[in-house]
């Protein structure tokens, strides 16, 4: 894999994932991105695809960004993510904050940052 395909798929992820979010909620997400990736060894684009991962995956018949402005922020925020600190402190999970998922009580809660409430292992 190559990094501009690297680069495409978190862009991408945090597109479907995020996109109205702030920028640092963005940037948290493209961190809990990379922190998968590089805790089960898998590319971006692999960790992004993994059954039940990300719920833009499962629901989307196109991964092509309806809105390009929008993209391009979160290419942006993918661009400081990957020139900045973690500071999710190793963050893998994230869920939108109105909704109380059955694994959450099982990880450790970090931080909220929009309106995703971020946590480890």
């Amino acid at each position: 894999m190559t990094f501009l395909e690297g680069l495409l798929w978190l862009t991408l992820n945090v597109y479907h994932e995020g996109r109205s979010e702030p920028e640092i909620g963005q940037v948290a997400i493209a961190h809990v991105t990379l922190n998968r990736a590089a805790k089960r060894e898998l590319s971006i684009k692999n960790v992004v695809n993994q059954p039940y991962q990300f719920s833009w995956i499962q629901q989307k018949k196109s991964y092509i960004p309806e809105d390009p402005r929008a993209f391009f922020s979160c290419m942006k925020s993918v661009y400081i993510a990957l020139n900045s600190a973690d500071f999710t402190a190793g963050a893998t999970y994230y869920h939108l904050d109105n909704i109380d998922p059955y694994w959450a009580s099982e990880y450790t809660f970090v931080d909220q940052y929009g309106s995703h409430k971020f946590y480890k292992q």
